[in-house]
């Protein structure tokens, strides 16, 4: 074998041990969640986490972050660290104000959002993808958001007539005694009547 030939396959090596070193990294990278499914009540507040898998080494140099609401398609959460020094931030206006993440425990591989004041528009499908530069993975789970129980029970019919009801209520029992009081009236004068007749006739 000449000296070319054994360069090549050395090379050769090199390149496979590459190779299935990022695969073999690759496939050690893994992103989770703490619960598949979350249960909440309309202005209570709850806690989002996923956790990754971090470097025995220390973190990772470059570290993006996207967690969002998957129909419609809301930002939640997005980072951005790049040799630890955090480069942006930014969340959809749904969410603008409600969420706080724990950045403190980005290091130890966890994400952990606090999303307050609950809406039931908040319901649905959450994703949150990590890329590490090399490495990337997601996973997802679902929040239920009930309306407020006070909203959900119904309201009880008022028992005291409306103003307008009650006039209309007071003009028809007035028409009606007048009616009442007319018939008697053309009775009364019918019967005046027929007696003068008879005793005309006598």
């Amino acid at each position: 074998m000449n000296p070319h030939q054994i360069r090549e396959k050395m090379i050769c090596r090199i390149l496979l041990l590459i190779i299935l070193n990022s695969c073999l990294c690759a496939a050690t990278f893994v992103v989770n969640v703490t619960q598949s499914s979350y249960q909440a009540e309309e202005n209570h507040s709850i806690t989002l986490e996923w956790t990754f898998t971090t470097t025995p080494d220390g973190p990772w140099r470059e570290l993006v972050i996207y967690c969002f609401l998957l129909t419609p398609p809301r930002v939640l959460f997005r980072y951005q660290g790049h040799d630890g020094v955090e480069v942006s931030e930014s969340q959809d206006e749904q969410f603008s104000g409600r969420v706080q993440s724990d950045k403190d425990v980005l290091r130890e591989g966890r994400i952990r959002l606090h999303v307050s004041r609950l809406r039931t528009e908040d319901s649905g499908l959450y994703e949150c993808q990590v890329y590490t530069g090399d490495h990337e993975d997601s996973e997802k789970c679902r929040l239920n958001v009930s309306a407020a129980a006070d909203q959900l029970q119904p309201q009880r019919p008022t028992l005291t007539p409306e103003p307008e009801r009650m006039t209309k209520i007071i003009w028809i029992t007035a028409a009606a005694a007048l009616v009442v009081l007319c018939i008697i009236v053309l009775v009364f004068i019918f019967i005046c009547k027929r007696k003068k007749k008879k005793r005309v006739q006598i």
